[in-house]
């Protein structure tokens, strides 16, 4: 009975979104220089996928995202130098249990000198 229990709760343990930087809905006045997402566990890295678009919806970067080093419940783009405007961070990733977790969210990077105006 035991071992049909501790089944139960690894099949209802789903990796799931913790923290993201950006965050959602960020309103940012310096770009971000990567983007990194942390999740309740584990993730298998050949699965991961994580792109930011800008407002025509095409990918700013070509650069493959990467599970960090120190980290392997947390994944990595990094971006280059982004101009003012609003971005969607779109994100893929299966988590060891086999779950997909697939979801997106805006962050908005400000222009200093009209808000210094």
């Amino acid at each position: 009975m035991v071992m049909t229990l501790m089944h139960a709760n690894q099949a209802f343990a789903h990796a799931a979104l913790v923290k993201a930087e950006p965050a959602r809905r960020a309103v940012l006045s310096t770009a971000p220089a990567q983007v990194r997402l942390w999740f309740n566990e584990e993730i298998e890295p050949a699965y991961a996928s994580l792109s930011v678009l800008d407002k025509d919806k095409k990918s700013v970067t070509d650069n493959k995202v990467k599970i960090h080093p120190e980290d392997p419940k947390s994944i990595v783009l990094e971006l280059p130098e982004l101009s003012s405007g609003r971005y969607t961070v779109k994100f893929r990733v299966l988590s060891v249990d086999g779950h997909v977790v697939d979801s997106e969210y805006n962050f908005t990077v400000t222009d200093k000198e009209k808000r210094d105006d």
